[in-house]
């Protein structure tokens, strides 16, 4: 399974079932995702533990509800998806945000159409 569908899964999954923390396997891509998803204000944190080889998600809820509604994959294995600084999509007219691994590393549509860099679309979330 694709590694960023994995940990979008989890995500997902957690909200629905009303949990606190989710637990995910670590990579140095998936850990610049959710720092990029905390500074966003989508999850409340996440810490890495040591023993074993995952971080703890803490995910953010407001007045009860959860604060995503849908997380969408843009680009699978087998189907990448580039995007120049341009063009890179607008989510609900700026109510949600992209998120595209870039040259300089993971970065927020907001962020790449300042630096005026484009990249491959990961995923969109609102």
């Amino acid at each position: 399974m694709d590694p960023i569908a994995n940990m979008i899964t989890i995500i997902k999954n957690g909200y629905l079932a009303r949990k606190r923390t989710v637990s995910v396997p670590r990579s140095r891509l998936k850990k610049e995702m959710a720092k990029k998803l905390q500074e966003a204000g989508y999850i409340e944190s996440f810490t890495e533990v040591k023993d074993k080889h995952s971080f703890e998600m803490n995910l953010l809820y407001k007045d009860g509800e959860p604060a995503v509604r849908e997380v969408k994959i843009i680009s699978k294995p087998s189907l990448r998806v580039y995007s120049p600084a341009a063009k890179i999509p607008r989510i609900l007219r700026g109510r949600g945000e992209v998120l595209l691994s870039t040259t300089r590393g993971i970065m927020t549509g907001n962020e790449a159409r300042k630096a005026k860099i484009g990249g491959e679309l990961l995923l969109k979330i609102w």
